[in-house]
């Protein structure tokens, strides 16, 4: 399978479908707090709810959402945990 994207590969994925709002949000920024400052994470979003509020939610705070991308039957998310 061919992608357009010129994405980077992810320090980790954190796989969230199927978990509610503002659960999967929780879980999110959990994850990215434990990670190192500067590292990206590939979250999967269902469609709907999750992929309408998580990534706002992340971008008020703090993060810096780099990618969105659907993937059919769900989305991949790729948000970067801030240096400093």
């Amino acid at each position: 399978m061919m992608s357009t994207t010129t994405a980077e590969t992810p320090d980790e994925q954190l796989d969230l479908r199927g978990t509610p709002c503002p659960i999967n949000f929780v879980r999110t920024k959990l994850r990215l707090e434990q990670m190192l400052p500067g590292a990206l994470l590939e979250v999967w979003l269902d469609p709907g709810e999750p992929v309408e509020q998580v990534p706002d939610s992340l971008k008020m705070a703090g993060y810096v959402v780099e990618q969105l991308v659907d993937r059919v039957d769900f989305f991949a998310l790729q948000v970067r945990r801030p240096i400093g």
